[in-house]
């Protein structure tokens, strides 16, 4: 008998894919994600990689995952927990059973329950067996992925592994149609990854339609989920991860001041997905060189500038310290230098595929004596694009070195983005000097301390600049002790005279609220979303997000003396929260986590009630 399909519409819900490194987990879901955005929903990604390069098959070591939060309103994070977890072998259901919610829907490849499987899992029953009750609190549909993955390739000659290779497709189409997902963005995309092989391409056409339609004939959900659109704002959108948003960021920036891009960099997790997104576009004018060690990486990038080009670098924490030598070098020389540094969890070789905020102090005093330069850190994936054309802006107008703090959540993640009118980008001035008379090489601009940037072999205006220290405005090397001393503050205010260059803070929020949310960086989507939940139960609570963090908005210390508390949010153990405290003589709350996941939403909305309770005893 026929059952009946209830259609369910729902303003939010909150998918994991799961599996192993090889089961295709990231197309996945990134093709689920493009669906989504193609729908119109509101919508972020959370990819999760395993560390280890290759760890043994079948085993929790090698999970690698995608979570993404979709909805018919705005949302700021991918989700606390999963309502719907997909599953493509027992070690993917060991790892993520914890946070799916009770009552939630879990999909999983029966096929690979086996008891090796089970075994290298961890589990010592198995969970899909009717008398364990492993999954008692949960909707479990048991789909045989692998078996009806051969089924319906069984007439393609191809060899058993290719076939199998498919089976995320299948799995793709299974939730296309539990989520009412249309199929024709997915196709396109198969048309445009295979189209140049045939065969692999009829493959996954039949999978992706074989899961979609084995819904409706084997009959395996009783509900299907509707997520109507989100009301954006009027416009073109696409989905975009922060490393695209970094890498179209900085070719706006170029375009607007008619520079070439000298991209050079080390492999290293995660930012060498910028090294990738820049070497394909090398049309646009960029030169994206990997180089045979970090310190070639960056002073490549410094040589870039010094020629005049833009020179830029990127790297992660272990990577930005063996560059400090450099970078100081790029401070003394005065060249515009832009380092990205793409955070990621611990010290030395850590969780390299996890995120974290934990290199904010070594950005700013990591290096020896007083050096000074820019620090900047986007919020969230789009804002990669943004954060990319103000380094280039200030670094150029300044001369200056500019530190980019990324976060590895914020360069895989994806959200919609709403493609800017590039007329709207003001154009940028190089500010190349060309005119030789009364020329200095550390002669100054009054309004920003700026020295004049001078091409290589521009006639009658060479000169010498190097890693001594150097005469004011003649630059002739010199140890003269008041020299230095003066030289020093000049590369300090320089950087302090940003400040009237940058916008002021805005809050977010009740004005009138007692308490204060504080962060910098991705915490801004948990803030916001923990912020309006308290604000639905009638509870006031503002925020603000730092963009620049050196030098800090003028209006900041004016912001915190005037609310009755103030809580900083870091993904570290207080790096913001010091300088704060320090700066602004304030004494602060603080929330810090160092799990290499971003801070759940329901976890701040109780450290948030804590805090309003304290305001109320005292």
């Amino acid at each position: 008998m026929s059952v009946e399909k209830q259609i369910n519409e729902v303003d939010t819900i909150t998918v994991k894919f799961a599996g192993d490194s090889g089961d295709g987990i990231q197309l996945t879901g990134d093709q689920f994600g493009n669906t989504t955005a193609i729908a119109g929903n509101d919508f972020a990604t959370f990819p999760d990689f395993p560390s280890e390069i290759r760890a043994p098959l079948g085993t929790t070591y090698g999970v690698s995952s995608y979570q993404i939060q979709f909805a018919a309103k705005d949302i700021y994070t991918p989700g606390d927990t999963p309502e719907v977890l997909v599953c493509f072998n027992p070690a993917a259901l060991k790892v993520n059973l914890g946070i799916v919610n009770k009552g939630g829907l879990i999909i999983v490849n029966e096929d690979e329950f086996t008891d090796k499987n089970l075994k290298k899992a961890g589990f010592e029953t198995n969970p899909l067996d009717p008398d364990d009750d492993t999954l008692r609190d949960y909707r479990v549909h048991k789909i045989k992925i692998t078996t009806l993955t051969l089924e319906s390739l069984s007439e393609m000659e191809m060899g058993h592994g290719d076939k199998l290779r498919c089976k995320n497709f299948l799995a793709l189409g299974v939730v296309s149609w539990l989520f009412s997902r249309p199929l024709e963005p997915i196709e396109n995309f198969l048309k445009s990854k295979f189209g140049k092989k045939p065969q692999i391409l009829e493959a996954n056409m039949k999978v992706l339609h074989a899961g979609f339609n084995i819904c409706d004939t084997m009959e395996i959900f009783p509900i299907m989920y509707k997520v109507p659109p989100a009301k954006l704002e009027p416009g073109t959108y696409r989905n975009i991860n922060g490393a695209l948003a970094t890498s179209y960021g900085l070719l706006a920036a170029a375009e607007k001041i008619k520079l070439p891009i000298v991209f050079s960099g080390y492999p290293i997790t995660p930012a060498s997905e910028i090294l990738h997104t820049l070497a394909a576009l090398k049309q646009f004018n960029v030169a994206a060189i990997q180089t045979e060690d970090e310190i070639a990486a960056v002073t490549m990038a410094l040589g870039a500038a010094y020629g005049g080009s833009l020179g830029i670098t990127g790297s992660s924490g272990p990577g930005l310290a063996l560059k400090v030598e450099a970078i100081n070098l790029a401070v003394m020389t005065e060249l515009p230098l832009i380092i990205f540094d793409f955070m990621r969890s611990g010290i030395s070789t850590g969780m390299p595929t996890k995120t974290e905020q934990g290199d904010l102090l070594m950005s700013l005093f990591g290096r020896p004596s007083d050096s000074h330069l820019i620090v900047l850190a986007p919020s969230s994936a789009q804002d990669c694009f943004w954060i990319s054309v103000e380094a280039v802006r200030l670094a150029t107008k300044y001369m200056t070195p500019v530190i980019v703090l990324s976060e590895g959540f914020l360069i895989n993640s994806s959200e919609p983005w709403k493609i800017p009118n590039l007329d709207d980008i003001p154009e940028m001035e190089s500010g190349f000097r060309t005119d030789p008379n009364g020329f200095l090489p550390y002669k100054r601009n009054k309004e920003t301390l700026a020295r004049d940037w001078v091409r290589i072999g521009t006639p009658g205006l060479e000169h010498t600049i190097g890693g001594l220290e150097k005469t004011n405005e003649t630059g002739q090397i010199t140890q003269d002790p008041e020299n230095h001393d003066l030289m020093t503050r000049l590369r300090y205010e320089k950087t302090q005279k940003v400040a009237n260059d940058i916008p002021e803070l805005e809050i977010m929020g009740d004005k009138d609220a007692d308490l204060l949310l504080v962060g910098w960086g991705s915490t801004l989507g948990s803030m916001r979303a923990s912020m309006e939940a308290v604000a639905s139960q009638g509870k006031k609570v503002a925020m603000i997000n730092i963009r620049h963090l050196n030098p800090l908005p003028k209006n900041l210390g004016d912001i915190l003396r005037s609310f009755k508390k103030v809580a900083v949010i870091e993904l570290n153990l207080g790096h913001l929260n010091m300088l704060i405290r320090s700066k602004f003589l304030i004494d602060t709350a603080f929330l810090g986590r160092v799990t290499g996941q971003p801070i759940a939403v329901t976890e701040m909305i109780d450290f948030i009630n804590k805090e309003l309770e304290t305001i109320k005893e005292h």
